[in-house]
């Protein structure tokens, strides 16, 4: 293997903290110069407090060595020039943002006479509310593009599977008949940035890159799809029942994380 992806929430950490083995593996990895890159689909943090709970843990890792779907909108919506927008995110996430004209939505940012030209939509967990699905709808109609920052099902808070962003955009969707612009996992776009930013070799082969993560949907079949391997670990949102009726099948399953040196070996 000559790079990774790694999912954060659920694979390199949970609520009870880092996944045992996750920072010996990325130790290893920088030991050995494999390359590689934290792709997450969380919206509800910036990155800044990505690096500050990762470095919380031990790991130390810069902004650049993680890829957010946040800031794959800004570029999605500053090339088609979508003017302003309105996102539907947590508060502590508009930082990433920067860089777009923001209006209505969760920002409270009210008074502005200009229609958004796109809506954003996040991970707001317990701040959705019918009034704020109706506002997007609204804009929808009116003609704004729908952008989505992830297509995921679900994810684990504490011992709880909870709701994802993937939910209230399909319903946007139905409501619409828009189809969204993904801009995180598991679209190739997204997955193929990652990989360029890791600086490979020219003749590297897609088969010779993995992703590792908790969701057999975004992570593996998402990864595969691209051309990558899938490789699924049994930490955070991993049922096993899910694996089996989902059709996906892995390239690797990995008791957690730190299995990944272990992989290496095979």
């Amino acid at each position: 293997m000559r790079g990774f992806l790694f999912d954060l929430d659920g694979t390199m950490y949970t609520d009870a903290g880092a996944v045992p083995g996750a920072l010996e593996a990325i130790g290893a990895l920088r030991s050995r110069r494999i390359p590689f890159r934290f792709v997450t689909n969380t919206t509800g943090r910036p990155r800044s407090k990505l690096v500050e709970r990762l470095r919380g843990y031990g790991l130390e890792v810069t902004a650049d060595e993680i890829l957010t779907p946040v800031r794959a909108a800004v570029v999605l919506c500053q090339d088609h020039g979508y003017r302003p927008v309105a996102p539907y995110v947590p508060e502590a996430t508009l930082e990433d943002l920067q860089g777009l004209d923001l209006v209505a939505g969760t920002t409270e940012l009210a008074g502005r006479e200009a229609p958004p030209g796109a809506v954003i939509i996040g991970d707001l967990g317990d701040l959705w509310t019918y009034e704020l699905l109706q506002e997007a709808f609204g804009f929808l109609l009116d003609g704004a593009e729908l952008v989505a920052l992830s297509r995921d099902r679900y994810w684990l808070k504490g011992n709880q599977l909870v709701l994802d962003a993937g939910p209230f955009v399909a319903a946007l969707e139905y409501a619409s008949s828009r189809t969204a612009s993904v801009t995180g996992k598991p679209t190739r776009q997204f997955y193929d940035a990652a990989v360029k930013s890791l600086g490979l070799p020219p003749d590297t082969s897609p088969g010779d890159i993995a992703m590792i993560g908790d969701d057999v949907w975004s992570d593996v079949r998402g990864a595969q799809e691209a051309g990558y391997q899938g490789w699924l670990v049994r930490t955070g949102k991993f049922r096993g029942e899910q694996l089996s009726e989902s059709g996906v099948v892995p390239d690797r399953v990995l008791a957690s994380v730190g299995e990944v040196m272990e992989g290496l070996r095979d």
